[in-house]
């Protein structure tokens, strides 16, 4: 079995990117020495979760209502509401409202303002 340890975000303007997921999502974003990319901690080493990377866009951004074409990244809030307000004030936009999933919690898909498409959690409590 073969787990995901790394992703990357392509981004037309890596700064802005950069800018964006620390304040939704509360990330370390560092420039790796002079090169072209960014180096994404996601938590604490001892937490479960992938860090990554953010790089310079290849090409156009993804197009608005295009299908979907990539994996899909989710990341577990604490308050989606919360967490859907600040990313939408930094210019995301929602693809997929937040819904009850049952035994999971609430989910939605936002896109971040280069075209992203990510996913936002926020676990069902555990039962008593």
């Amino acid at each position: 079995m073969v787990r995901p340890v790394h992703f990357e975000i392509h981004a037309t303007d890596p700064e802005r990117s950069a800018d964006f997921y620390r304040e939704v999502l509360g990330w370390t974003i560092e420039r790796w020495g002079d090169q072209p990319y960014w180096i994404v901690t996601t938590g604490k080493a001892d937490e479960p979760g992938i860090n990554g990377g953010l790089l310079p866009r290849q090409g156009p951004a993804p197009e608005r209502g295009a299908p979907v074409n990539a994996f899909v990244v989710t990341h577990a809030v604490e308050d989606i509401d919360a967490t859907l307000a600040t990313a939408e004030r930094l210019g995301a936009t929602v693809a997929l409202p937040k819904d009850h999933m049952p035994g999971v919690g609430l989910l939605a898909y936002i896109t971040d303002p280069d075209g992203n498409l990510l996913g936002l959690l926020q676990p069902e409590p555990p039962a008593d």
